[in-house]
C-alpha cells in the first residue's frame, strides 16, 4: 500500500512538472487561458467546499480522522523505533569500533587500534624513476 502511495505522488509531481503544450490563440476556438487570478479564486473555492465536507458527510468525514490518526500513530512508533536504533548504533560506536572480518561477520576480538610498529623510514616509497642521466654517463656500459 505503500509502495502504491510514494508511486501515487512522484507521479503527480513528474506530471505537474512536465512542460505543458502550448497552443496559440486561434487552436482553442478563441478562448484565452486561464488567467492567475481564475486559478486563485476557482483554488479558494475549492478550499472552501473542502472545509464544508465535514457537515455535508459527517460519516466520512469520522472514518477519515480514525484513519489519519492510525497513520500518525504508526508514523510516531516508527519514528521513535528509528531514533532508538541510531541512538543505540552512535553510541555503540563510541564505546567500541566494530570491524568486519574477511566473511564479512562482526570481529569484536580482533584490537582495532592500530600498534604503529613502521618506522618512519618504513613509510617512505622506494623510488622507481627512470636513473638520472648523470649516473647513467658515470656507469660502465653493460
Amino acid at each position: 500500500m505503500g509502495f502504491l502511495l510514494r508511486t501515487a505522488f512522484w507521479l503527480g509531481v513528474v506530471a505537474v512538472l512536465l512542460p505543458t503544450v502550448t497552443r496559440s490563440p486561434s487552436d482553442d476556438g478563441g478562448q484565452s487561458a486561464v488567467s492567475a487570478a481564475d486559478a486563485a479564486s476557482a483554488a479558494a473555492s475549492t478550499v472552501a467546499d473542502l472545509r464544508q465536507f465535514c457537515t455535508r458527510q459527517p460519516d466520512v468525514c469520522a472514518v477519515g480522522m480514525q484513519v489519519a490518526s492510525a497513520i500518525g500513530q504508526k508514523a510516531q512508533a516508527g519514528a521513535k523505533i528509528m531514533m532508538e536504533m541510531v541512538s543505540e548504533t552512535l553510541s555503540s560506536s563510541e564505546r567500541a569500533p566494530v570491524t568486519t572480518g574477511a566473511a564479512g561477520k562482526l570481529d569484536i576480538a580482533r584490537p582495532t587500534s592500530s600498534q604503529h610498529t613502521l618506522s618512519t623510514a618504513d613509510l617512505v616509497p622506494e623510488w622507481r624513476g627512470p636513473t638520472p642521466r648523470r649516473e647513467q654517463a658515470a656507469r660502465p656500459p653493460g
